[in-house]
């Protein structure tokens, strides 16, 4: 089959509470992805994991529409910090091939390093001492032993955490606190010896020009879905990003 165009997404935040972002998924899957070589999900899928033993009715929604998919299309996923115990048994639930953190692919000739873009925040201290943390494999592993009120509980006071760390750094007015390092980007990119990197994340969808040792290369951020839809469309001949207000859907 003839090679047409690979499409990434991330920082959906799928919630029972925005059933307008779940709509325009379901749509986006039946009428963009199913036209696509590959569909990567770069993290933060959902709004928040507590485990792949949650009832919540979403869960089988998506995984019902993504398996249907994964029929015609290979669906590869990567964690983000809302759905990073995310494990294989929802992943074969929906028809998802799991890749590590940082994976570097081949689009159309183009080795690419294709990320959430969390780790890449580094100014962020409070933020990254958090991520080693529930990085350790036996922290995930206890977690997931806990009853599933307690875990619940633990997400609903992580959302609130986290809505007050980001308006912490507004009211400080350091927002770039939580945007990426302009350094540790080329650092990175070099060590995985590429010139594209594709990431999500900050939501803040913008395409960056980066000097990698002298070296010309790119940096793509997919945007979140709060607003609009928002999705990376690459093919041989161009990279565009792509975005629609959730009205239109």
């Amino acid at each position: 089959m003839q090679h047409q165009h690979t499409l990434f997404i991330a920082d959906l935040h799928l919630a029972a509470d925005r059933p307008d972002i779940t709509t325009a998924f379901l749509r986006f899957l039946q009428q963009q992805a199913v036209k696509a070589d590959a569909l990567y999900i770069l993290g933060d899928l959902f709004e928040v994991w507590i485990g792949d033993d949650n009832p919540e009715p979403l869960l089988d929604t998506v995984a019902t529409a993504l398996t249907t998919l994964s029929q015609q299309v290979p669906i590869y996923f990567i964690h983000g910090n809302r759905d990073f115990i995310l494990r294989q048994g929802y992943a074969s639930r929906a028809g998802m091939q799991l890749l590590p953190q940082q994976q570097v692919i081949d689009l159309y000739g183009t080795p690419t390093l294709i990320m959430h873009g969390d780790s890449l925040c580094t100014l962020d201290i409070a933020y990254q001492k958090f991520r080693k943390w529930w990085n350790q494999p036996w922290w995930q592993w206890l977690l997931l032993k806990t009853p599933l009120a307690f875990r619940q509980r633990l997400a609903a006071k992580a959302r609130r955490k986290s809505a007050e760390h980001k308006e912490h750094y507004a009211q400080q007015q350091q927002p770039q606190i939580m945007d990426v390092t302009p350094s540790e980007v080329p650092r990175v990119m070099a060590e995985y010896g590429v010139t594209r990197l594709i990431h999500g994340h900050t939501h803040r969808p913008a395409v960056h020009q980066v000097d990698i040792n002298g070296l010309p290369g790119e940096r793509y951020v997919v945007g979140d879905w709060y607003s609009q839809s928002s999705y990376l469309m690459v093919s041989a001949e161009k990279w565009d990003l792509v975005f629609t207000p959730l009205s239109d859907h």
